[in-house]
């Protein structure tokens, strides 16, 4: 039997969170959910120190405080208060441990990855993540300070 992608990234996440400890993070606009705990891996101290060539684990715990049927995640590089797009793999939050619809009041576990590429210049950035509802509303935005090294 070959496990689901859904219990892949399940499996996935829950390795990471062993190693993760909870980030000092800036909500920068959550306002349909509220964010509980954002943990990146490895990132054993702030700024991330985010190796080239590397992907990081991704996983924020929240609390939905509206219905939507999807979610879509964007990220950013922000940099002189400037936002980068930053491409991730999986957009769909349902497609990233979000079991969809979203319901009012439950929380969700949303993992996903975070690749760092080889091309990126060697830089310190805010990464502002956020993740839209089907009414392009907040239902968490935040922000930590990384650096990223060869």
């Amino acid at each position: 039997m070959v496990p689901s992608p859904l219990a892949l990234l399940l499996a996935l996440g829950a390795a990471a969170t062993a190693l993760a400890e909870p980030l000092r993070f800036v909500d920068c606009g959550s306002i349909d959910g509220s964010i509980q705990e954002v943990n990146v891996s490895p990132c054993p101290t702030q700024p991330c120190l985010l190796h080239k060539g590397t992907s990081y684990s991704i996983n924020v715990t929240f609390a939905s405080k509206i219905e939507s049927q999807g979610s879509k995640a964007r990220v950013y590089g922000e940099m002189l208060r400037v936002d980068i797009p930053f491409p991730i793999p999986e957009p769909d939050g349902c497609k990233s441990g979000i079991q969809c619809p979203i319901q009012k009041g439950h929380s969700y576990s949303y993992l996903n990855k975070l690749p760092v590429k080889s091309e990126y210049p060697s830089i310190k950035l805010i990464v502002k993540w956020e993740l839209v509802d089907d009414q392009d509303q907040m239902l968490f935005c935040w922000k930590i300070p990384v650096q990223i090294t060869s």
